[in-house]
């Protein structure tokens, strides 16, 4: 810790100089836990039930999505209870690795001291970490009441649940990304999603079957499905569709691997975490005018719209 971190963290110093310490502290985050090696040992806690997460997490992404243009919705049209709601849900399964990045904030970016047990904390101890910290205990006395310290603590939490939900995200992006790039190597296609590169791959594994099973020899049976080609049938197409899914949904999981370093490269792991650090700031002292917004979610849900868009189109073509 520097000095001036560790000024910033005594009791009694400005909750101003507090924050301002954790601004500075944030490079040093970001290349101890953002790049190589520090990313893969993140990622060491997927692998587990995060592999059985991660395809939950894809299916209720759209949800997500379409609960916060509601929550955004009800907001304009002034009915903030209905807003309030929308946009506290949290849909996506905490997976492992968040646990490990939220637990990492809160210990090496806030200073906040974590129980030794559990190595994965939930949420809950998460909540009575933040309200037993000295220095945030102290901010948070301003609060009145230790009910309202009690909803301060709550929200931070959920900022950053919301947080770790942008590298949900941000592995499907990726994901996209790779099946765009296996679709135009392999394919010669467009391919941006399970449902335009699926086609590709049935037809290929349907041909592979047909020449195999040719009576005049695999030669001659080339020769023949190049002039006369045989397409997939229905159940090999659903089949095809159901194990990208799968397999992108495992590839998700530990897509951070490459995304994380990329993103610090494009300076992404800092400006978002320093949102994170306005949105602590502004709930200490009460605003709550800075709500940390996952707004990586829409980027993947672009390649989503992109997917069925070329789908739609090649089925029309006929």
């Amino acid at each position: 810790m520097t000095p001036s971190s560790d000024a910033a963290a005594r009791p009694g110093t400005s909750a101003a100089a507090y924050f301002a310490a954790r601004r500075a502290m944030v490079d040093g985050f970001v290349r101890r836990h953002m790049t190589w090696p520090g990313t893969l040992r993140l990622h060491g806690a997927a692998l587990g039930a995060d592999v059985l997460r991660a395809p939950v997490n894809v299916m209720l992404s759209p949800l997500l999505v379409l609960m916060r243009i509601g929550a955004w919705a009800c907001g304009r049209l002034h009915v903030p209870r209905a807003a309030a709601w929308l946009g506290s849900r949290r849909l996506l399964l905490r997976t492992a690795v968040a646990a490990r990045v939220e637990a990492a904030i809160l210990t090496d970016l806030l200073e906040v001291p974590l129980p030794a047990a559990p190595a994965l904390p939930d949420r809950e101890d998460l909540v009575r970490a933040i309200l037993a910290a000295p220095r945030l205990r102290e901010m948070l006395r301003t609060r009145g009441s230790p009910d309202a310290a009690q909803a301060t603590a709550d929200r931070i939490v959920a900022a950053l649940g919301e947080y770790t939900g942008t590298r949900s995200a941000m592995a499907e992006f990726t994901t996209a990304l790779l099946t765009l790039a296996v679709g135009a190597v392999a394919f010669h296609a467009l391919t941006p999603g399970v449902i335009s590169l699926a086609p590709g791959i049935a037809g290929t594994i349907s041909r592979s079957a047909a020449v195999a099973e040719f009576p005049l020899g695999q030669t001659l049976g080339g020769l023949w499905y190049d002039v006369f080609p045989v397409g997939p049938s229905p159940w090999l197409m659903a089949a095809t569709v159901a194990g990208l899914v799968l397999a992108g949904s495992v590839v998700a999981a530990f897509a951070g691997v490459i995304a994380d370093p990329v993103q610090v490269r494009l300076g992404m792991h800092r400006r978002r975490l320093l949102r994170l650090i306005d949105t602590i700031e502004a709930e200490i002292a009460g605003r709550g005018d800075r709500p940390f917004v996952a707004r990586e979610h829409y980027a993947a849900r672009l390649f989503d719209l992109w997917d069925a868009a070329l789908s739609v189109l090649r089925a029309l073509r006929g």
